[in-house]
């Protein structure tokens, strides 16, 4: 089976997604399109790289995936295809795939140079439907490129060590849930921490003295509700931390509902890029 996955900033109220999987199957008929992510903020590729990082594992080996933000090439941004732990990506080089190199090295990078090969008036979307069906019919990477080395770094999805005592991350996507997470890894935290004991800040824009540190990362939401003297909705409400399944720290309140009661990033005051910190003592 062939597929092919989506990931793009083009929303549902307009024609593009459908658009692009009408040429997805105009070239391979057989194809099994699957979306990702339409939601993407628009050319956001920290959001659209943590999306594609959580999402691609769920696939099978030699997966293609095509990655439609700020995707239209210019002087500085190439058109890529990425051999990567047995999948396959495409994308601009923007940096949107530098949260997945940072972890493993790929295993062939290549410059889509086949632009002058299709017709003038190809678009983005064009070339990029081309390559995928390309790849998901078993094509060569060198078919439709020219190798290259390294690909572009995105360092605003690196958190940082200071001292030896400090994780400094930021926020890096807001979920459905206005659950925050951060690109602090648990590999980082487990790496510096040594089980020390920790808190963690968030929300710089207010003086140390008021922030509220949350102390305890559980494994998952409802440990925080393990005290069997209280019944779980006594701790609707409360702060939450966890790793969740992309080992990113991930801060929410225990069944909120954004709609009604607010959320993490409504009642944290955080949002996209806001600093989040994890010292430890």
């Amino acid at each position: 089976m062939s597929i092919i996955t989506l990931t793009t900033d083009y929303g549902l109220k307009d024609h593009f997604v459908g658009a692009l999987k009408g040429k997805v199957i105009s070239q391979l008929p057989n194809a099994k399109i699957i979306d990702i992510s339409h939601g993407v903020d628009a050319f956001n590729i920290a959001e659209a790289s943590y999306i594609i990082e959580s999402a691609y594992g769920s696939f099978p080996k030699g997966t293609v995936h095509l990655i439609g933000v700020d995707a239209e090439m210019n002087n500085e941004n190439k058109h890529i295809a990425m051999q990567w732990n047995d999948h396959y990506f495409i994308a601009a080089d923007n940096g949107i795939l530098s949260i997945l190199t940072q972890k493993i090295i790929p295993q062939k990078i290549f410059a889509i140079n086949i632009h002058d090969r299709l017709d003038i008036e190809a678009s983005t979307l064009d070339v990029f439907v081309t390559v995928a069906t390309h790849l998901a019919k078993g094509g060569l990477l060198n078919v439709i490129g020219k190798e290259i080395s390294a690909l572009k770094d995105l360092t605003q999805l690196q958190a940082t060590i200071e001292n030896n005592s400090t994780i400094k991350g930021c926020v890096i996507y807001i979920d459905h849930f206005g659950n925050v997470v951060t690109n602090i890894t648990k590999k980082m935290f487990l790496d510096l921490g040594q089980n020390r004991p920790y808190e963690i800040f968030f929300n710089a824009k207010t003086s140390p003295k008021s922030k509220k540190a949350i102390k305890t990362i559980y494994a998952k939401y409802s440990d925080i509700a393990n005290n069997n003297a209280f019944s779980v909705s006594n701790y609707e409400g409360e702060k939450v931390a966890i790793f969740n399944e992309a080992n990113y720290l991930e801060l929410g309140v225990f069944r909120s509902n954004p709609k009604s009661l607010g959320s993490a990033s409504s009642l944290f005051g955080l949002n996209y890029r806001d600093t989040v910190e994890i010292i430890f003592k």
